[in-house]
């Protein structure tokens, strides 16, 4: 790992140099399929190109960085769950959870968790039903036009109706199920680096819908951090929507990555996402 002094007074940063895959044309709308696409129809559409950049150890600023300034923040919290992979289980005892952590760190008024990701590469390539590979593609997971119509299609549409009039937003847990996470960690976008045109609409296609999400084009201005060697009593909030424009991230564009430091026999990633929508009382 490699030490950086930053000339805007931060402290000397640890950062390994990875390489991380940016849209590279925008003349077409990007798609993704959640499901197996026709013949002939490629799974993601668009064409990626890879940028190797420094990503910065964050846990040399974890007590500087917040959800509202950076657009994520780290934070420590044992789980009573057993087992990841039951997804009952996971909805019983880990949404209440979550639901809580979300509520202590945002001063949120109600918090909803309702859908989660369990990612593992090995898994995922064997076939195991519900598991995913982990994205390697800068992306986030709500634009502008998604956000609202989320809520929608979440809440009833009177109840929505009230609530679009507040602020809301969509924040995610990114929890390891083992720990350390040596392979394929996840590395996060410094929201204050980024600007609204760096966002992409991208088509997320499911079997009874379209929603939308934010592909991403580069920018040098854009700086990078990761935690490395996560532990399962640790936790990443990630923000993906915010519905004020006041000066709070909004956005938080990420990716996993291609570590240099991962050990050669290192074990294939094992994670979990719950995502929220989060509602304040003003």
């Amino acid at each position: 790992m490699n030490t950086l002094t930053m000339q805007d007074s931060t402290p000397a940063l640890h950062y390994v140099e990875a390489p991380l895959n940016y849209l590279s044309d925008i003349t077409t709308t990007p798609a993704a399929y959640m499901y197996t696409p026709p013949p002939g129809v490629p799974t993601r559409s668009g064409q990626y190109i890879a940028h190797t950049l420094p990503i910065f150890n964050g846990r040399v600023l974890r007590d500087q960085l917040s959800l509202d300034r950076h657009g994520f923040q780290l934070i420590r919290r044992e789980t009573r769950v057993k087992n990841f992979y039951d997804s009952q289980e996971v909805k019983a005892i880990y949404y209440p959870e979550v639901e809580y952590l979300v509520r202590k760190f945002t001063g949120a008024a109600r918090v909803i968790a309702f859908d989660h990701n369990v990612r593992c590469g090995t898994l995922a390539k064997r076939g195991e039903t519900g598991i995913r590979e982990p994205v390697k593609i800068v992306h986030n997971d709500y634009t502008r036009k998604s956000g609202p119509q989320r809520l929608r299609d979440l809440l009833p549409t009177e109840e929505a109706g009230k609530l679009l009039q507040h602020r809301f937003a969509f924040i995610n847990l990114w929890r390891p199920i083992r720990g350390p996470v040596q392979e394929s960690p996840l590395a996060v976008c410094d929201a204050r680096s980024m600007s609204q045109g760096d966002f992409i609409p991208t088509d997320l296609v499911y079997r009874d819908r379209v929603g939308e999400i934010y592909s991403v084009v580069f920018s040098p201005s854009h700086r990078w951090f990761y935690f490395p060697q996560m532990q399962t009593d640790e936790a990443l909030l990630l923000k993906g929507y915010d519905s004020m424009e006041d000066g709070r991230a909004r956005f938080t564009a990420h990716s996993a990555f291609d570590d240099p430091t991962t050990p050669p026999h290192a074990p294939a990633r094992e994670s979990i996402e719950t995502r929220t929508i989060v509602f304040f009382a003003s």
